[in-house]
């Protein structure tokens, strides 16, 4: 998802007192913050793997986006018949297609894209199948219970990894379900709960994906999981695909993050080492 849209939303937040009242309840004042700061990924074993599954939908004009308008526009610069070679200018909306969600995204004052230190873009994947779920219920939150059922049939989540929804949504790309949006123009999706994600800190996990347009489930007006997420320094995966290739445990991550000075985020290709 992108700010520009949420634009009273940030405002509020991004006020002093906004900021404060956003997060009471969850932790006091600022600490949600700096109480559990990320660590340093722990150094993912890629020797060995059989396979890379790619991760990442192909980007086009017409890739479904949060606000429903085209988020990619390609202008052609150059075209092979008339210049010798081909080029486009690309007029992109950071947030489009499978990306990267940086701190500084929602945050006033956190790591930019180009800022995220390269060990923390290759690390343990964890994989949590929460399909039924979503099926049963669009608006369904990954909560705090459903982390710890999978620490019990799977094992801990892992410290300086990634934790990757798999509600069954990248299957949506092609039409209308993937936004879901109702007559009102609301949309129903999955994503974390901001419990979930508080949890997860506390785990010392430092990415969290999705298969959706939002770390947050559509329907939220508040963004509280990007909330309280984002600003602790860790970063999000937002349309992620292929996660039913991928085991629940075992597989490295690497992230392809933009290194765009200041970018809040950026289109990534993502992968998995298994």
């Amino acid at each position: 998802m992108c700010v520009p849209g949420c634009q009273d939303v940030v405002a509020r937040r991004l006020s002093r007192r906004g900021l404060f009242k956003g997060v009471a309840g969850t932790l006091a004042g600022a600490a949600v913050f700096t109480a559990f700061p990320p660590p340093r990924a722990a150094r993912a074993a890629t020797n060995g793997f059989s396979r890379v599954v790619d991760l990442t939908h192909t980007l086009g004009e017409d890739f479904p986006t949060f606000f429903g308008v085209p988020g990619l526009e390609m202008e052609r610069t150059a075209a092979f018949d008339e210049n010798g070679f081909n080029m486009y200018k690309w007029h992109l909306v950071e947030h489009t297609g499978t990306h990267l969600d940086a701190p500084i995204h929602f945050a006033k004052d956190a790591p930019a894209a180009d800022e995220i230190a390269i060990d923390q873009l290759v690390v343990p994947l964890a994989v949590l199948d929460v399909k039924e779920k979503a099926a049963a219920d669009p608006d369904y939150q990954v909560s705090v219970e459903d982390l710890k059922a999978y620490e019990a049939a799977v094992g801990p989540l892992p410290q300086g990894g990634c934790v990757a929804m798999n509600s069954g949504w990248a299957g949506k790309v092609g039409g209308e379900g993937f936004r879901n949006a109702d007559g009102d123009g609301v949309m129903h999706f999955p994503g974390f709960s901001k419990e979930a994600a508080l949890y997860m800190m506390e785990q010392g996990v430092v990415g969290m994906a999705v298969d959706t347009l939002s770390l947050d489930h559509g329907a939220s007006k508040t963004f509280d999981t990007h909330y309280s997420w984002l600003p602790s320094g860790r970063w999000g995966l937002e349309c992620v695909a292929a996660l039913d290739e991928v085991p629940a445990s075992g597989a490295t991550l690497v992230v392809g993050a933009p290194k765009i000075k200041g970018a809040t985020g950026g289109p990534s290709r993502i992968m998995a080492l298994v």
